[in-house]
């Protein structure tokens, strides 16, 4: 999980803060130390660690803070607003400027992910913009690079434009020409990147640049790569100044170096990260959220975000009906944990929990499959009328999901306790506030 090491070594050093009723300056000097180990642990980068430590300490110590009846959390909301800050404070906005078709150019050294990124933000475009996209393969060099945007294409809907290995500055400036005779709004170009930085790549770049005058320049780095991402990032931008930076792989980072010194290191926003394969798992970069999540204060913003784009409204009105009517069954079961799954892994949804965030959290992502078999392995009526569901029964089901009885008889509990407790959430006192608030993102 993303920040995973060092918002637990953070969240250690609060604990101790948060226990005492009284602070005294070498205490908060001290805590400021460890804060500072974890960051470098974390591979953030030297000088923008030595700043942040400078300023963390300079506001921890300031009477307002000692003299407080709880100082600990005072210090908290400290390192949050300056953990914000360090990241951006706020969401940079995707431009798209004022020419038809907007160009959007993706670089990035080879391995970054810059080709799968094309297709992730051509898919993230398409749905909250509602604009269309092509895509344009500058890429000459690496093999089946121009087949491998074209895989990508296909699953977003998004078509390829090339040109073989005609120069990549040509092939962009036929591109746009293409785009707009065919009415496109935006064209996202892949072009070449290399294992390191060199004067060849970056001389194409400055061309392909030129050529098509594009209304961003975002930078695909990996985040596993800590400071070399950043010291990649910080090259490029000297060569071909970039208007933004989208971090890859975040899911697999537990460190986080690369994301808490980028936009220090460069000045350039970050404004997406990769969380995952699949071609949905490309989200806005919010510094605030992410502070909050390396803290452990979760992240329910973008846990409700994610649930309104998973859940069908239609489903979710049905669902609440019955609910309140007592007829949940197992098939609504089902079609709940299927929806869930379109949020992410288990282990993403609860690091956002407020609480949950730098916990080792290792959830069995095997268990959503045996309660899918299990519940298969019923019958329609047994799946509509849960109470039928006899020891025979029982163990016919477990020999179909090729599961245990303990299995089954473990899915009914759990069966039960959630709708018991979605009847409490639908009614009385604690339902009627929920309502009022606009319910739970799961359409409870």
């Amino acid at each position: 999980m993303a920040f995973e090491g060092i918002a637990a070594k953070l969240q250690n050093v609060f604990k101790k803060l948060t226990g005492k009723g009284r602070l005294s300056e070498k205490e908060v000097r001290e805590a400021m130390r460890e804060i500072k180990l974890a960051l470098l642990e974390a591979d953030v980068n030297f000088r923008v660690v030595k700043d942040f430590i400078k300023t963390v300490e300079a506001r921890a110590v300031g009477a307002d803070v000692l003299e407080s009846l709880t100082p600990g959390q005072m210090i908290i909301k400290i390192v949050n607003e300056e953990l914000t800050k360090l990241m951006g404070s706020t969401n940079a906005k995707l431009e798209f400027g004022s020419k038809k078709p907007s160009v959007i150019l993706m670089a990035g050294l080879q391995g970054a992910g810059k080709t799968t990124m094309c297709g992730k933000l051509a898919a993230l475009i398409k749905k909250q913009y509602g604009k269309s996209v092509m895509l344009c393969a500058c890429d000459i060099y690496r093999p089946a690079a121009i087949d491998q945007l074209k895989v990508v294409g296909a699953k977003v809907e998004a078509p390829v434009f090339e040109r073989g290995t005609q120069k990549p500055e040509q092939t962009v400036v036929e591109a746009i020409d293409f785009a707009r005779s065919r009415f496109y709004d935006v064209v996202i170009v892949d072009t070449a990147g290399r294992l390191h930085i060199d004067s060849d790549m970056m001389e194409e770049l400055q061309r392909v640049r030129d050529a098509c005058d594009p209304a961003e320049i975002l930078l695909v780095i990996d985040a596993m790569t800590g400071q070399d991402a950043v010291n990649a990032a910080k090259a490029f931008d000297e060569t071909v100044p970039l208007t933004g930076v989208i971090i890859t792989k975040l899911d697999g980072d537990t460190r986080g170096g690369a994301a808490l010194s980028v936009r220090a290191v460069t000045g350039k926003p970050i404004k997406f990260a990769g969380t995952g394969e699949k071609m949905t798992d490309l989200e806005p970069f919010h510094p605030d959220r992410m502070a909050s999540r390396i803290l452990g204060m979760g992240d329910v913003l973008t846990l409700i975000e994610k649930a309104e784009k998973a859940f069908d409204e239609k489903k979710a009105k049905e669902l609440e009906r019955k609910m309140r009517s007592d007829a949940f069954t197992l098939e609504d079961f089902l079609d709940q944990m299927e929806q869930m799954k379109d949020m992410g892994s288990m282990e993403e949804i609860m690091g956002m929990l407020p609480g949950m965030g730098g916990k080792n959290l290792q959830v069995d992502e095997k268990a959503m499959g045996r309660t899918k078999a299990i519940i298969q392995a019923m019958t329609p009526k047994e799946r509509e009328n849960p109470d039928i569901l006899n020891a025979s029964r029982r163990r016919r089901i477990a020999r179909g999901s090729g599961t245990q009885i303990q299995d089954v008889n473990r899915l009914i509990n759990q069966f039960e306790q959630s709708r018991k407790l979605m009847k409490q959430l639908t009614g009385g006192k604690l339902g009627k506030k929920l309502k009022k608030r606009g319910g739970l993102p799961f359409g409870f």
